[in-house]
């Protein structure tokens, strides 16, 4: 039984042998209709990898031939079947650069773009590749407003313009965590400024309105009623603005703390709110910050 498990073993490292040689031998051979065939056999059963390689060593052969841009396309997007979008970018640019108009030029086109979109980073980390691939989206639908893959690029655009403006709320909103209220309300200000239609206004908006309640509120006695008065008109601007958001009661709580701060005596919707409310609701607020943070 030990001999016969011995001999299949055996028999199985030929065959895994044979396989190998026969790709290294393609790899190395200079038949280049022999090369076509296999590395098209090997796109069509799936073998990306193998597929890529044999159409990069094809292209030094087909350089300058009619077969060469459909080498060098399927080259990009056997790299791009594998999910190489770095590699499958370099190689749509190329290629459209030496064949703008080859028959495969608007699949390329497009692809070049999926690649550029697929290799954008998460918020936290550099936002680089983002701007790039919106440059490169934005571009493409000016100059192909009628392409049928408008959509498609049109909610690229929306979900990478979405990721920089958390991006940029998430990076202010920094500084209120770390407590540092007078650079928080600053910060989130300047992305307001820079960007007002930013997706996260009305959490921006309520962390302004926080932070300059806290930095007030944290102040020495002979500073507490210019800052308090800071926050009464960042309080207004926000009710204006957004009167039946989800933060008005706890901002509404703060105005009335704020007004008796200032020795003023006001009625608000939530003026019977305890601080053990007003704690309550400041919890109940970051949880549901958390469990949409986790959702995006």
């Amino acid at each position: 039984m030990k001999l016969k498990n011995l001999i299949m073993a055996a028999l199985a490292i030929v065959a895994l042998s044979s396989c190998k040689s026969q790709y290294e031998l393609l790899m190395n051979s200079n038949n280049v209709d022999e090369k076509y065939e296999a590395a098209f056999n090997y796109f069509n059963e799936g073998k990306y990898s193998k597929a890529g390689s044999l159409f990069e060593s094809l292209s030094v052969l087909t350089n300058g031939t009619e077969r060469d841009d459909t080498v060098r396309f399927y080259w990009g997007l056997s790299n791009y079947k594998f999910r190489d979008y770095y590699t499958a970018e370099t190689n749509f640019e190329n290629f459209l650069n030496s064949y703008p108009r080859s028959p495969f030029a608007s699949e390329a086109r497009y692809l070049r773009l999926d690649c550029l979109y697929r290799s954008t980073l998460r918020y936290e980390l550099d936002q680089a590749p983002t701007y790039k691939a919106i440059t490169a989206i934005s571009e493409y639908i000016i100059e192909d407003p009628t392409t049928p893959h408008l959509q498609v690029c049109r909610d690229m655009l929306q979900e990478l313009n979405d990721r920089l403006d958390r991006k940029a709320y998430e990076g202010a909103k920094l500084y209120y965590k770390m407590e540092d209220y007078l650079a928080s309300r600053v910060a989130l200000r300047n992305v307001l400024k820079d960007d007002a239609e930013n997706i996260y206004r009305e959490d921006i908006l309520y962390y302004i309105a926080m932070s300059s309640y806290n930095y007030a509120y944290n102040s020495v006695p002979a500073k507490k009623k210019e800052r308090y008065l800071t926050f009464v008109d960042d309080y207004l601007n926000f009710i204006g603005e957004i009167p039946e958001s989800r933060y008005r009661k706890e901002l509404d709580n703060a105005y009335r703390k704020a007004q008796k701060a200032l020795g003023k005596d006001v009625t608000v919707e939530h003026e019977d709110m305890t601080e053990k409310d007003f704690a309550k609701e400041r919890r109940k607020l970051l949880r549901e910050e958390r469990k949409n943070a986790k959702k995006n």
